[in-house]
């Protein structure tokens, strides 16, 4: 039940792949590629179901049922003429009822899954135990004896015995190998870079492509003149930039644009993440690195694209931990690197970071990243662009106004502008409309500042009451108070993990700077909810929660770090380290505490301020409320009719 805004933190944007192939020597097939891998991976699920299969192949094909004795009783049927011959082996003595001696069978492959009866009619069988006595006895009686011996057992036992067993702890082995390879623990190929390449052609992505980044493309054409036309540049002595940093938030871009520089130079283009060159063993990114290097060299002029370079870019000042020897090793040689190449070479290196304050100084000095890029987020223009370039396979109704949409999407960069034309295209096939509509736009907007409506979300009629109230009491003092944007809807529509209702607001223009007034104008908006609810309902809910603790945020922050205190005027009290606030303070436990009192008084003052201006509403206040309960949302010209005023 809060004011919300768009917010621009977002994935990056979605990129179209261009056909990988693997580099480097000794490379293997790709299991999840090639079928014939595919239908035969290797699982331990199928030894463990070919292990049974063998027992009771075993079990019943290859072991005969006979009769087990105690070994007292096995000699008195020798004494009693029962036993006609004995078969002696390691592991029993077998008695049988007649002189004939039969052909020899195999023993049992597996002799602990034989079967073994105490009962039923046929040879005798006992365990055999070292007895001198049991020979006078069976010569005594005239007992034929002989020894079993234990060879042979024919193909099958060969097999069974041997042959599987060994194709088992091979196939085991290239499994836990196979295993350890996906880990970066292949030995073989430890130090082959983990590289896609895409060949020269094959990259579709042109500038034209790309839009609301205009100033990064204009830099990056001199990129793509000096890999068409290098003779140039070399005749009247110009060098090209070794290497270009792409700098900016995350979905900005950076990638788009990369591949845009390979598509229009048509050249080779190496792909390869930061993190893919750090792996367990120490050696094994600088190596990749020299082995990256010398693919590229081969195939230049081409296009070295460094996604997230901070991942081993980072600065090895003042670490206090001491560092990653992995990550340095690769840092250094990727300095080295660059260092061996001259711009006549046609090898060119592009990366792209968000965090460009943690790069090691190394990197930016002149002859290797000598050339830094902005790719920020877009402006209105920016954006309406970018929504004309994702919606050119989308079916648009004649009603839709892309530049009214762009206009509600301050702070969206395009990986969001992608989702949202996405997402209007998917409202409008689940309504059954095969074009996407304004309304469907708008919606889509709504779902990705706010989340998704839960209208299944049973609430009381009190806390309803309550939720109308406190959105009201948002919208009044957000139209009634100059240097607000304009009210566009509110809902009493529960949204997203939490919030019971929303007014949503849409900015008349990109704002980059806010006065005093403006900052102030801010929090009187979020502290409206809470005193519409002490004016009509003389009590307060847990509903500000989210209002308070923003509204605070402000406030500290015109005191700490804008200067907009009365006694620290333009004196900025927070400590900041690569651009971020420190957790340590340099002020005084005095200065905290006037802060404390600071912040007190002043959202007390502009909640009396509130009160008073909806005291004055007090007929707007119950009348928009009642509404509201009754149709749970109103858009921008229902709030302005109810109100006596024309858009």
């Amino acid at each position: 039940m809060s004011d919300q805004e768009p917010q621009g933190n977002s994935p990056r944007e979605p990129e179209n792949q261009g056909p990988e192939f693997p580099f480097g020597s000794g490379r293997t097939p790709d299991p999840n590629k090639n079928p014939f891998f595919r239908s035969w991976r290797f699982s331990i699920v199928y030894i463990l179901i070919f292990l049974v299969g063998l027992g009771v192949f075993n079990y019943f094909f290859l072991t005969k049922e006979q009769n087990t004795i105690d070994y007292s009783e096995f000699k008195n049927r020798i004494s009693s003429g029962q036993i006609k011959r004995v078969e002696i082996s390691d592991a029993y003595f077998t008695g049988f009822l007649t002189e004939e001696k039969p052909a020899a069978s195999p023993p049992p492959v597996f002799p602990w899954l034989a079967r073994t009866t105490k009962t039923g009619e046929g040879p005798v069988k006992t365990v055999a135990i070292y007895d001198p006595d049991l020979i006078k006895l069976m010569d005594e009686h005239q007992v034929s004896y002989y020894a079993m011996s234990q060879e042979g057992g024919g193909i099958i036992s060969l097999i069974l015995s041997w042959v599987i067993p060994i194709g088992l702890i091979v196939l085991m082995y290239r499994f836990l190998f196979r295993r350890l390879g996906n880990m970066g623990g292949n030995i073989l190929s430890i130090g082959q870079n983990k590289t896609a390449v895409v060949a020269e052609g094959d990259i579709k992505t042109k500038f034209a492509d790309v839009a609301g980044v205009e100033e990064a493309k204009n830099e990056l054409v001199e990129v793509v003149d000096f890999l068409k036309n290098p003779k140039k540049y070399t005749e009247i002595g110009g060098r090209i930039p070794k290497g270009v940093l792409l700098v900016g938030p995350p979905g900005t871009g950076k990638t788009l644009l990369a591949r845009a520089v390979a598509g229009e130079a048509g050249v080779v283009f190496f792909r390869m993440s930061g993190a893919e060159f750090v792996e367990m063993f120490v050696g094994v990114g600088a190596a990749r690195v020299r082995d990256l290097f010398k693919q590229a060299r081969d195939k230049a002029p081409c296009i070295i694209f460094i996604d997230e370079l901070d991942a081993i870019g980072k600065s090895r000042i003042n670490n206090i931990a001491g560092g990653n020897d992995e990550r340095e090793q690769t840092l250094n040689q990727l300095l080295v690197e660059m260092d061996g190449f001259d711009g006549a070479s046609g090898l060119i290196i592009v990366a792209a970071t968000n965090r460009p304050d943690v790069l090691d100084p190394a990197l930016l000095r002149p002859g290797r990243f000598d050339r830094q890029v902005l790719v920020d987020k877009p402006d209105l223009t920016g954006r309406e662009a970018i929504l004309k370039i994702h919606s050119r396979n989308v079916k648009l109704a004649p009603d839709v106004d892309l530049k009214s949409a762009a206009r509600g999407t301050p702070g969206f960069v395009g990986a969001d502008l992608a989702n949202v034309v996405n997402e209007a295209a998917l409202l409008a096939v689940r309504a059954g409309r095969r074009m996407v509509t304004q309304k469907d736009l708008d919606n889509a907007i709504e779902k990705s500042v706010i989340g998704l409506e839960k209208k299944s979300r049973i609430i009381s009629e009190e806390e309803r009451n309550i939720v109308a109230v406190h959105e009201t009491g948002h919208a009044l003092v957000s139209h009634f108070t100059p240097g607000t944007d304009p009210v566009q809807k509110i809902s009493i529509i529960p949204t997203g993990l939490s919030a019971l209702g929303y007014t949503l607001h849409r900015p008349t223009e990109d704002r980059y700077l806010k006065t005093e007034d403006e900052l102030l104008a801010e929090v009187d908006v979020l502290l409206g909810g809470r005193a519409a609810e002490e004016i009509v309902l003389k009590k307060v809910s847990t509903g500000a929660s989210n209002d308070l603790m923003r509204a605070t945020d402000i406030i500290r922050s015109m005191i700490v770090d804008y200067g907009m205190s009365s006694r620290f005027k333009n004196v900025a009290l927070t400590k900041r380290a690569n651009g971020e606030p420190s957790l340590t303070r340099e002020y005084s436990e005095a200065t905290q505490q006037y802060i404390d009192d600071e912040i007190a008084s002043m959202i007390d003052a502009r909640y009396n301020q509130v009160k008073t201006l909806l005291e004055e509403k007090h007929d707007f206040l119950s009348q928009v409320s009642q509404v509201l309960l009754e149709k749970e949302t109103l858009n921008d010209k229902e709030f302005r009719d109810m109100l006596g005023e024309k858009l």
